[in-house]
């Protein structure tokens, strides 16, 4: 993925990454079915202390509805609410959907 190589090109040149630039490459994740990918930056987004919002869990939610990952989407809305970020029609469509092509 082009955006997840532009994210590594902020690092190498020192430019900071924010929650836009974050949100940004996790829909690019998404589009493209990464879930794993999309995962592992919120992971990072933790360990720089870059803040998550609705728009950030909504795309990784995706990433891992279209990535057959319904557990992990579940995941992700326990943890949202546990960070006080806003749940979405957007984020339960998700999930209801990863739980479907689930079969749960």
């Amino acid at each position: 993925v082009k955006a997840l190589q532009l994210l590594r090109e902020m690092v190498d040149c020192r430019v900071q990454r924010d929650t836009f630039t974050y949100n940004a490459a996790v829909s690019a994740c998404e589009q493209s079915g990464e879930c794993r990918q999309a995962l592992q930056l919120l992971s990072e987004m933790a360990d720089c202390r870059v803040q998550k919002n609705t728009i950030t869990y909504s795309a990784a939610v995706s990433a891992c509805e279209k990535g057959g990952e319904w557990l992990q989407a579940l995941q992700l809305l326990r943890e949202m609410s546990g960070c006080q970020v806003e749940v979405s029609t957007i984020t339960y469509n998700a999930a209801v959907s990863a739980c479907e092509k689930g079969g749960e």
